[in-house]
């Protein structure tokens, strides 16, 4: 039994193929173009009737490519509206096919409108209802706004991340891909290094857990990390030596002398930093690295480490011989941490010490932990004593006589 399904000039899908195909042949003069255009329109209903969308969407999207730069912004958004509404219309499998079909053929040409093409492919994603579809589509807006230089357009959508990866559920190898593409668009788009560098180092903790052979497919992106996080003026404090993906590094015959600098700029003070530009100035320079850049960054977390002591006071000799600087100048390296949120302090110019009450620490990781538990400790005993001297004086005042204690004489 043959099941007729009705179509009219007015279906959407015919309309586009007969707008676009008209187009895409007007230069061919009417003898050739009629014939051509009524043959994609057969086609076109005949793919309808039988059901065929993913057919449907293959003939539409050759037509639409053909006229991209031939009409409006507005029309061409109005044509791959119809064109990714077809993917809405399927079970799964099939619309991740169409979703493929419409976002492969949009990605292809990155450098022709490319924001408006990356406004379709959002349009395409907002009409998928299936995880692995939505997925693919924001992977090719990605790479889309990455190659075509319009990154600031899905900067946004970053915020939403987390949201994301409930909803799509993909595996480890999917989350590598999706966040070391999005550190490569925060790089591109010269925009924080801390936003671009916390992607590159979920990159990177994926690989816990993985053996050696499958670790050191990160091996470069380690290296990058640790060189983002030298280079960058506003990051003091990172977990990336417990990373495995870093740690790699220091038994590496090429990239051993990298995490030795890591661990310098984690670990160590300005001298050990001194020391190790001497012997390796030319590696430096081939990183990019500026020398006085550095002396900058080591003499901020000499200071801070300076303040990690348990006294809590730093003599303003110490500060120094430890920074290699002039007397006149360690208030001025005071007030450049306080600025820098590395450390809250006052200076006493008479006893010629800094009281430190707060400083950040660069790793956090087991003593940084039991020293927190201790102050911890400290501060819950001292509000028990508190609590208890207040209930003391409230037993006493209430034991008083009237008016007793309360007058002065």
């Amino acid at each position: 039994m043959t099941t007729v399904v009705p179509t009219s000039e007015d279906d959407p899908a015919l309309a586009v193929v007969s707008f676009t195909s008209e187009l895409a042949w007007a230069d061919a003069g009417p003898e050739v173009a009629e014939p051509q255009v009524t043959r994609l329109c057969m086609e076109a209903q005949e793919c309808i009737v039988m059901g065929r969308r993913l057919d449907l969407a293959s003939l539409m999207l050759t037509s639409a490519d053909l006229v991209f730069s031939k009409v409006s912004d507005k029309d061409l958004e109005c044509i791959f509206t119809v064109i990714c509404n077809l993917a809405s219309k399927l079970e799964n499998l099939d619309e991740f096919e169409v979703a493929k079909l419409v976002s492969t053929k949009i990605t292809q040409q990155p450098n022709d409108k490319p924001a408006l093409r990356l406004k379709i492919l959002f349009n395409l994603y907002n009409l998928l209802g299936a995880p692995d579809s939505r997925f693919f589509v924001y992977m090719q807006a990605l790479n889309l706004a990455l190659n075509g230089k319009v990154v600031d357009h899905i900067i946004p959508s970053f915020k939403k991340i987390d949201c994301f990866l409930k909803e799509w559920n993909i595996g480890v190898k999917d989350q590598r891909n999706l966040f070391l593409t999005i550190a490569n668009v925060l790089k591109e788009s010269k925009s924080s290094g801390k936003y671009s560098f916390k992607f590159l180092t979920k990159y990177l903790a994926t690989f816990a857990g993985e053996d050696s052979y499958i670790i050191s497919e990160a091996k470069e992106e380690a290296v990058r990390s640790v060189i983002e996080f030298v280079k960058a003026p506003d990051m003091f404090q990172c977990d990336l030596l417990d990373i495995p993906a870093v740690a790699q590094l220091e038994k590496d015959s090429k990239y051993a002398l990298v995490y030795q600098l890591l661990k310098i700029f984690l670990t160590q003070k300005l001298d050990a930093y001194l020391e190790f530009q001497a012997a390796n100035s030319t590696l430096m320079k081939s990183y990019g690295l500026v020398h006085e850049d550095c002396i900058t960054k080591m003499r901020l977390i000499s200071l801070v480490d300076l303040g990690s002591n348990e006294s809590g006071q730093i003599p303003y000799a110490l500060i120094k011989d430890t920074l290699r600087i002039n007397d006149d100048e360690v208030e001025l390296w005071v007030v450049k941490a306080i600025t820098a949120k590395l450390m809250d302090c006052k200076m006493d110019q008479m006893n010629q010490v800094v009281i430190v009450s707060r400083c950040s620490e660069r790793i956090f990781g087991l003593h940084q932990w039991l020293s927190l538990r201790s102050k911890l400790a400290t501060w819950r005993g001292n509000v028990a004593s508190l609590i208890s001297t207040i209930k003391a004086n409230k037993v006493v005042e209430e034991g008083l006589p009237a008016g007793q204690g309360t007058t002065i004489r």
